[in-house]
């Protein structure tokens, strides 16, 4: 595993259908897309990042309406993190708001350019917003 200076931030955009991931780069200064999974395949995917960099802590956003309140998502969150939890005991997991994440994250991707086609690939918001969140986290730990 990675030196504990070198360990990575990793944030969760989860949704019903896709999961999208962003991991941080070695500094913690820049999110990075990981890509989009399903339940399975974001627990491989932590994995190979834990062996590969290991993780300092995930942060996984949570979902509150404009007034800042729970809302039909927000216990699918509560019980994901539990299991996250679960799964990898020693690495802590926190949560975000993540309001507007997806909106932000489709203008950021609009912006860059890409097609309107390209820009509605399956789980291409779902990374980006994934990479939002967590570049909100690392500016607001600064």
């Amino acid at each position: 595993m990675a030196s504990p200076a070198y360990k990575r931030l990793v944030a969760i955009d989860f949704g019903t259908r896709r999961i999208g991931v962003a991991k941080s780069d070695p500094l913690g200064m820049f999110a990075q897309p990981v890509g989009t999974f399903e339940l399975e395949g974001l627990y491989a995917a932590l994995e190979a990042i834990i062996r590969e960099d290991g993780i300092d802590r995930i942060i996984v956003g949570y979902p509150l309406n404009d007034r800042g309140e729970a809302n039909r998502m927000t216990g699918v969150i509560d019980r994901f993190v539990e299991e996250l939890g679960s799964r990898f005991p020693s690495i802590p997991v926190e949560t975000m708001d993540e309001h507007r994440s997806s909106r932000e994250a489709r203008q950021i991707l609009a912006q860059s350019g890409a097609s309107r086609r390209k820009r509605n690939v399956k789980g291409r918001v779902d990374t980006a917003a994934a990479c939002v969140i967590l570049q909100n986290y690392l500016d607001a730990s600064r």
